[in-house]
């Protein structure tokens, strides 16, 4: 394999590594970010859990921002988070 070929896969191949780490790194949380349950806000099949009647929990709700179904947002923010129905809740909502 000539330099220049050798040299290009050394580089690309710490860039995808550099990718993957920094991917890793975004993705985990601290320890110190308070959580809280945030209903009405997640879509569908993207809940952390509480979906109702006929689901199990995670991942199981079956429209978007479905009233039953929460989903974990750093402490103090949930009521702010707008959708088409109105905005997060700290508690169960009905949704049309």
């Amino acid at each position: 394999m000539k330099t220049y070929s050798k040299i290009a896969t050394l580089a690309a191949s710490a860039f995808a590594l550099s990718l993957v780490a920094a991917a890793a790194n975004a993705n985990v949380a601290t320890d110190d970010t308070a959580m809280e349950h945030c209903y009405g806000v997640a879509l569908a099949g993207e809940n952390d859990c509480a979906a109702g009647p006929g689901t199990t929990c995670a991942g199981t709700s079956t429209v978007d921002y479905q009233g039953n179904a929460w989903t974990s947002v750093p402490a103090g923010t949930c009521e702010s988070i707008e959708t088409p129905y109105g905005h997060g809740s700290l508690t169960a909502v009905e949704r049309p």
